[in-house]
């Protein structure tokens, strides 16, 4: 719930003060890990809550230090929409691994390994977990043995797990037995399953995947689970009682942690749906990840569009369709959804995204099924340009002296963190600091949601420049960490 929960449930606006104080019970569970940070919350962070995204990512694991941290890295686009050359991301990847991160969940919106390369080689180079992802859709070109020969690739580039991720929650559990026994037979890794009860298929698929053999399967905590996010941990463990394979948790700190959320949902009031909440089976026509649907019922708000949600959503398989079958995931699901919806607003491919002509183009990898030729020709006549057959970054001059010399020229920081910060979200990253150099020193309170009565609670108060002191108290016991600038 403190990454994959609150991106599909409450369009990712879980502030870092909202998470602190949970983050010693969820360290207690002893859970397999915490994904915690990567995917939209770093845009998030920047953009909507004026935190920054690394400081967040140190003060969980001071809070949670004994279970490891995941993030979900989205290969060559690090956490944004386009490519960037590979000296940045080796530089995300470091300055992540040095600020606590443990686990990289490693995906590429199109499958294409060539993308995964440096991400991989640079977290091993850190000593760090690399998990190589498979994004899990369907069409004529996806199939079982074709996700079983991508699995074999990830090992052999070092891969230390093998994660399927069924970002629309689509995979029926008949496909996640077989995909994940195919999986076994073919790797020696362990082997790991995200998905969506989007559908109402999330929780069956998991029972399929646990008989099959799967290692760890992915879930969340009411109210940031089920619907468009993971199925509920107290609802699979209910699902597997008596499994020879069913895991023992404490039920009375999940039900704790439930109560707790509850009261952040509420808080976040403006940013959830009830639409997000319920089973629609219409996904699986649309295949829209859940992840994407929360954000984008805001962004359809916000171009005064509401009333043509539907629409949109029909149109996104033959924007996908034509532009080669490309699975439906960060970057590809909101490039796919913005050029459906200029097609609604505008007519079917009047007015082109220039992201989505990229993709058509080749220059974020090669597609996993051929581009309509009447659309690549037309993107072709429009942009003048040919098609990419090599690795796309290949293409990418560096990036990192220029990055330092603009910064160092602003008078900001020019570290690793920074550069990357400013590579992704310039006008974000320089609004950031410019807050923080001109605030006064805070004193905060963190909010202490939810009806229960052993709610966590927690003081933040100001040690030094740039260092807080944080008492938590959690059911009657208390731990004194210090967290860097949280906001």
């Amino acid at each position: 719930m403190l990454r994959d929960g609150h991106q599909s449930l409450a369009a990712t606006r879980m502030s870092t003060a909202q998470m602190l104080p949970a983050a010693p019970i969820l360290d207690q569970m002893g859970f397999a890990g915490l994904e915690t940070w990567g995917g939209a919350t770093i845009d998030a962070c920047l953009r909507y809550l004026g935190e920054n995204p690394f400081d967040r990512l140190r003060a969980l694991k001071k809070a949670a230090p004994n279970t490891p941290q995941i993030m979900l890295l989205r290969g060559q686009n690090i956490v944004q929409y386009t490519s960037f050359p590979d000296d940045v991301v080796e530089a995300f990847v470091r300055a992540d691994a040095a600020a606590g991160q443990d686990v990289f969940r490693i995906f590429d919106a199109l499958n294409d390994t060539r993308n995964l390369t440096t991400s991989v080689n640079t977290v091993l180079a850190c000593g760090k977990h690399a998990r190589g992802e498979i994004c899990y859709t369907t069409s004529p070109v996806h199939t079982v043995e074709n996700f079983v020969k991508m699995g074999r690739a990830l090992e052999s580039m070092g891969c230390q797990s093998i994660g399927i991720k069924d970002m629309a929650g689509v995979m029926a559990p008949r496909v996640a037995y077989e995909l994940v026994s195919g999986l076994k037979r073919a790797v020696s890794l362990p082997i790991v399953m995200h998905t969506h009860d989007t559908a109402g298929l999330g929780a069956s698929a998991y029972l399929a995947a646990v008989d099959a053999g799967v290692d760890t399967i992915e879930t969340s905590i009411v109210p940031f689970a089920n619907g468009t996010s993971q199925p509920d941990t107290l609802r699979m463990l209910a699902l597997l009682e008596g499994h020879p394979r069913c895991p023992k948790f404490d039920v009375a700190l999940l039900q704790q942690l439930r109560e707790y959320f509850t009261g952040v949902y509420q808080q976040l009031h403006a940013f959830t749906a009830h639409a997000n909440e319920v089973v629609d089976s219409d996904t699986l026509f649309y295949q829209v990840p859940g992840g994407m649907l929360s954000n984008f019922r805001n962004q359809m708000k916000e171009q005064g569009m509401s009333d043509r949600f539907d629409e949109v959503l029909k149109e996104i398989p033959k924007v996908r369709e034509s532009l080669g079958w490309i699975p439906l995931v960060t970057p590809t699901s909101q490039i796919v959804g913005t050029q459906a919806m200029l097609n609604v607003k505008f007519g079917r491919w009047k007015n082109l995204m220039p992201a989505a002509c990229d993709i058509a183009l080749g220059k974020y990898g090669k597609t996993p099924g051929p581009v309509d030729a009447s659309v690549l020709d037309l993107i072709q006549k429009k942009t003048g340009q040919a098609l990419v057959t090599e690795r796309p970054a290949d293409l990418l001059k560096p990036r990192m002296p220029v990055l330092r010399a603009e910064l160092a020229a602003a008078g900001l920081p020019a570290d690793d963190e920074a550069c990357v910060l400013h590579a992704m979200f310039p006008t974000e990253f320089a609004r950031l600091h410019r807050t923080h150099e001109s605030a006064p020193t805070p004193v905060q309170t963190f909010s202490k949601p939810g009806p229960t009565n052993q709610k966590p609670a927690a003081v933040l108060s100001r040690k030094n420049a740039g260092v807080y002191h944080l008492r938590l108290g959690i059911d009657g016991r208390s731990a004194d960490i210090l967290v860097e600038e949280v906001n």
